[in-house]
């Protein structure tokens, strides 16, 4: 159902108090399933080493991201954490993401080459907020369960997310903000989805439609995102594409049964 909230962004709601009780014992069972799905996965497309820099969630600190670190190292390539601690918002990233881009530029001036941003949730959005500070050398961009469109309040994170950073949801900061994540990213961006998570609303968490945008909805919690074998396969196919080549995530045959949809 979609509502008007008081700054006129069209949002859907929140996702259901049930999916969002249940989020940790379902996210238990995305990690549970990844040691029968490591056969599998170790077939997963092999890396080329370009870099890969992982930004977590909010409140959430590199711990998050490990497990897909290690996934990444051993497919060949070269990953990093942003080492900006928990992710607090601005009080990570800094008032105008100064914190973050000097990260992305310290990795690029260490590899010489374009750089992978992958984001969970909130450091999906930042992600793409990356992407438009530097596209000259951002690779691609990956999201996973990140609010991209509509209000934040669509969203059962929201209040936490005001109380702890001091942000204020209709400030003109954070509408600012907003309206700049509406904007299609400079470079191609995949937003991974669920239709079961239970803190962003998952009509929210896609990508516009653009000729270098693509939507992959997985059957995940919102917490189990950076850690569901399907989540991860996906994650490999998008990096094994060549730079400065495109194409839509292929969805044929039996992945049919895995990836329901585009979500366009």
């Amino acid at each position: 159902m979609t509502t008007m909230t008081a700054d006129g962004l069209g949002t859907t709601k929140s996702p259901s108090l049930l999916l969002a009780v249940t989020e940790f014992a379902r996210a238990s069972l995305d990690i549970g399933s990844l040691p029968v799905a490591a056969p599998l996965l170790m077939q997963a497309p092999k890396g080329d080493g370009h870099p890969v820099l992982l930004l977590p969630g909010f409140m959430a600190g590199e711990g998050t991201m490990k497990p897909l670190f290690k996934f990444l190292k051993r497919l060949g390539y070269n990953p990093y954490q942003w080492e900006l601690g928990r992710n607090m918002g601005q009080k990570a990233i800094g008032s105008e993401g100064e914190k973050m881009v000097a990260r992305l530029d310290q990795i690029y001036a260490e590899t010489g080459r374009k750089v992978t941003l992958i984001g969970w949730s909130l450091g999906g959005s930042f992600a793409r907020m990356l992407s438009r500070r530097r596209p000259d050398i951002v690779r691609q961009v990956i999201s996973l369960g990140s609010p991209i469109k509509g209000s934040p309040k669509a969203t059962n994170a929201w209040m936490a997310f005001q109380f702890l950073t001091g942000q204020k949801i209709n400030g003109p900061e954070m509408r600012a903000q907003v309206a700049e994540g509406h904007l299609i990213p400079p470079v191609p961006a995949t937003a991974i989805f669920s239709r079961f998570d239970g803190i962003v609303a998952w009509r929210n968490a896609r990508e516009p439609k653009a000729e270098t945008t693509d939507n992959i909805e997985v059957r995940s919690s919102h917490c189990g995102l950076g850690v569901n074998p399907a989540v991860w396969w996906a994650i490999a196919d998008r990096l094994a594409l060549p730079e400065g080549e495109w194409k839509p995530f292929d969805r044929s045959g039996a992945k049919a049964f895995i990836y329901p949809s585009s979500g366009h």
